[in-house]
């Protein structure tokens, strides 16, 4: 469980890493120039044309950005750094690893840290994927717009940023599960001291000898 836990975590770290720098979290083409489509990313935007090939362009000022571009940057990069800090935090943690020997209760809060992570890492991809997601179905429904204007949809990056987030909430899910699991396994085992318990053998034996 404890490898289970740290490979879905590590998955989607790399999944959100990935969807970080990706320039595919909004798409846009125009019925009139079908051979042009733009894609739009975190860190800069991109034109696809046939003749040319695919041309980006990083922005040029991070004030001059829209509000949810300027916190999904913020947000994913907290959930970067937290993911990375979850795998580090569970590695030494892991059972039939040579650290951390004879201390099992560091080992035992080195995988509580880890969840906890890991919880923080896929929360905060949850929601600037979110965020954009629902600036663009806003701007997309937006009655102000002509209907010859070219809107913004959904890019590959905005599915595999939701795939990514929840593989971490799963992953920081399962560290407990490992955690409780090991609790259980490492309990005394239990002693029949109770009145009926012994009242139950004395009749057994009694009805042995007879």
């Amino acid at each position: 469980m404890q490898r289970t836990a740290l490979f879905v975590t590590f998955g989607g770290l790399v999944t959100s890493l990935i969807t970080t720098f990706l320039p595919l979290w909004k798409t846009m083409n125009s019925d009139l120039n079908e051979v042009e489509n733009w894609f739009s990313g975190l860190w800069h935007t991109c034109l696809y044309t046939e003749e040319v090939g695919i041309q980006c362009k990083a922005y040029e000022s991070v004030l001059g950005l829209p509000m949810d571009l300027q916190i999904s940057r913020v947000l994913m990069s907290v959930s970067i750094g937290t993911g990375g800090l979850a795998v580090l935090a569970a590695f030494p943690g892991l059972e039939g690893v040579e650290m951390c020997l004879g201390q099992p209760t560091l080992k035992r809060g080195l995988l509580i840290l880890s969840g906890v992570l890991s919880w923080v890492s896929g929360l905060t991809t949850l929601a600037p994927v979110s965020i954009v997601a629902y600036t663009t179905v806003v701007e997309f429904w937006d009655e102000g717009f002509p209907d010859v204007m070219p809107r913004w949809e959904y890019g590959e990056a905005m599915f595999s940023g939701w795939f990514g987030g929840l593989a971490l909430v799963i992953g920081g899910t399962l560290f407990f599960v490992a955690v409780c699991m090991g609790d259980y396994d490492q309990r005394p085992p239990s002693v029949p001291n109770s009145p009926q318990v012994k009242h139950r053998t004395r009749h057994y034996l009694k009805t042995e000898v007879l």
